[in-house]
């Protein structure tokens, strides 16, 4: 039986932090009441917030009244930043007193902290941003969104791999279609790194499910479920969707109220357009992971609120419970051997 997760909250990170840290630990509490949560920060600042919830009164906190600023690059992140709340909630995971941390700050200082201080898994060449997507049937993961502009077929390789295992994880054990992003579908598109990832990806021997190449209307078309593609690509994929996404819904608002008639075609379709709302609401999908680390790091957005941070917690959790990390483990050992022996078949 496994023990309890043990996660670590950077409760200073955020556009609202520590009010939404807080208010969404308590929410992640009651979904999942054997979990153990240690908010990291200004003791003077949690400790009265912690008092108004119905869970996190006695919860652990370690003290520290320095933060990473939102506008702080990697570099000073790393050079002064090793008292911030960032740091040491993800010290503990590297120490091993926490199996996980989430953090709703600075992305690119908790991308450098979390690798410097996780290390890569063996085998692992680069770590890469895995997030979700909305689809018709559920939820697209998509990876990278950014860690990585230029990436090369092991990348692809290794992210496929990661992305697959932590799409099981969240979904409870399915086996997830795989694709990789081009510019068509046929064979003989794309560059010649993408052709050797999909025959690598292709493999029996891996035991993927790789569907093969994916369009960009294949995301939010939900034809596989996991997307790999490069961090250029991914993140300009999902700044689109996103900026769509604002774009659609402002518009159905402008639409319904423009006069009566319209405002009563709103009531009537009332129940269905609740529905679909809640399908496109960004905070269910919150939680992006930096996978391919030697521990689990959860990226809520700065901006959501208790709601969505108790899903990136959520994520976190779901990790925890079905061993993501000795999965990817075995699995990028096998796809290492694979793809060095076609490199060496086509040397003889």
């Amino acid at each position: 039986m496994k023990p309890p997760p043990r996660i670590s909250l950077d409760a200073m990170g955020g556009d609202q932090a520590p009010e939404i840290v807080v208010q969404g630990a308590d929410k992640a509490f009651a979904a999942y009441p054997d979990i153990s949560l240690i908010f990291v920060g200004d003791e003077r600042k949690i400790s009265p917030l912690l008092k108004t919830t119905r869970y996190m009164q006695e919860a652990d906190i370690h003290h520290t009244d320095e933060a990473v600023a939102p506008g702080d690059k990697p570099s000073q992140a790393l050079r002064a930043g090793k008292n911030t709340s960032m740091w040491r909630a993800i010290e503990l995971v590297a120490n091993g007193e926490v199996d996980a941390v989430v953090s709703a700050g600075n992305t690119g200082a908790l991308m450098a902290m979390s690798k410097l201080q996780m290390r890569m898994i063996e085998g692992v060449t680069r770590p890469a941003i895995a997030g979700f997507f909305p689809n018709p049937h559920g939820q697209s993961c998509v990876l990278d969104l950014g860690a990585n502009i230029e990436c090369d077929a092991e990348n692809l390789i290794q992210f496929a791999i990661m992305g697959s295992a932590f799409y099981r994880d969240i979904h409870g054990g399915v086996s997830p279609s795989v694709g990789l992003l081009n510019v068509g579908e046929e064979d003989q598109k794309g560059f010649d790194y993408l052709r050797e990832a999909a025959a690598v990806l292709g493999a029996d021997s891996l035991n993927l499910n790789y569907h093969g190449f994916v369009e960009g209307s294949d995301i939010a078309g939900g034809k596989v479920d996991v997307v790999v593609t490069d961090g250029f690509s991914g993140n300009v994929a999902l700044k689109t969707a996103e900026g769509v996404a604002e774009l659609f819904q402002g518009g159905l608002r402008s639409a319904f109220s423009e006069n009566i008639s319209t405002r009563l075609g709103f009531l009537l379709a009332r129940s269905g357009l609740r529905r679909f709302r809640h399908k496109l609401d960004p905070r269910r999908y919150n939680g992006a992971v930096f996978l391919g680390l030697n521990g689990i790091s959860v990226k809520s957005h700065g901006g959501t609120d208790a709601f969505g941070f108790s899903n990136a917690i959520g994520v976190a959790v779901h990790m925890l419970q079905q061993g993501f990390i000795p999965e990817v483990k075995s699995a990028i050992h096998k796809a290492r051997y694979i793809l060095n022996k076609g490199i060496n078949d086509r040397d003889e």
